[in-house]
């Protein structure tokens, strides 16, 4: 069976994140790609300049759109853009999803624009959270939910994913791309265990859009495999898309991925 994956996310007119990273990944490994837009987002591989969200009422409408005709398998939400779209997602969510949610809580663009205010980060923490099953923060964003400073070691980490794992997702990878060090260390937390995974870092500026890749890798890899099975192979995946992300020429500052690293080569 080829899954079906939703997208709930903005979008990114350079190619590299949001919308258009999801559906490339979710091509790249196989499942077949929907998505719902939730912002619409002037941004390049340099930052983001400005962002429009929808309305509310359309983006719910969105999602009636596809859950109403369409078995849907596993869903990605990332950029949620304000407190009214992120309940209007928690609320048809709870009317349709009948399968694994991830959530990527994009808050802040790796230019440094904040793309939710306060009330959409509450709104995120109580209403969106507790309906996933996964949850994928890097340290800013883990800090953010938790209204306290962001870790800065591993042993703050782990003291971080306890108190992740009290908002009330089933599972928590806490990623520790922004710590130092020749390995990036993500923490898996879930069904009683806790897991330790390691990548090799890889020395690229092109890391454009590595958030979206990971969830939407995980979205898409979930129907029929165990978390930590499906999050090892995304790992997996977002390390060789990263460790080919040189060979693109997109853009001037923090390049994308190569999501489609292994159907090219084999071209």
């Amino acid at each position: 069976m080829i899954p079906n994956v939703l997208s709930i996310a903005g979008t990114d007119p350079s190619g590299g994140a949001g919308i258009q990273a999801d559906l490339k990944t979710f091509s790249a490994l196989g499942a077949y790609g929907m998505s719902v837009i939730t912002a619409v987002v002037a941004q390049n591989t340099q930052g983001v300049r400005r962002f429009v969200a929808l309305d509310p009422d359309f983006v719910a409408e969105q999602i009636d759109a596809v859950f109403e005709d369409v078995r849907v398998d596993a869903v990605k939400i990332g950029m949620v853009a304000n407190a009214d779209i992120a309940q209007a997602i928690a609320q048809r969510l709870k009317k349709h999803a009948r399968c694994p949610i991830v959530l990527d809580p994009v808050m802040v663009a790796k230019s440094g624009h904040r793309l939710l205010d306060q009330a959409a980060v509450d709104q995120v923490r109580h209403g969106l959270i507790p309906l996933c099953t996964l949850i994928t923060p890097n340290l800013p964003e883990a800090a953010d939910l938790l209204g306290q400073g962001e870790a800065r070691s591993s042993q703050q980490m782990h003291a971080s994913l306890k108190d992740l794992a009290q908002l009330g997702a089933d599972w928590v990878l806490l990623k520790g791309g922004h710590l130092d060090g020749a390995d990036s260390m993500d923490l898996l937390h879930g069904d009683g265990q806790t897991l330790s995974l390691n990548a090799a870092r890889i020395q690229t500026r092109n890391t454009h859009g590595t958030g979206c890749t990971l969830s939407a890798a995980i979205a898409a890899l979930l129907p029929g495999r165990t978390m930590p099975d499906a999050v090892r192979q995304a790992k997996d995946y977002l390390t060789a898309a990263l460790a080919a992300a040189d060979t693109l020429e997109v853009g001037q500052g923090q390049g994308p991925v190569h999501h489609f690293h292994a159907a090219w080569a084999r071209s």
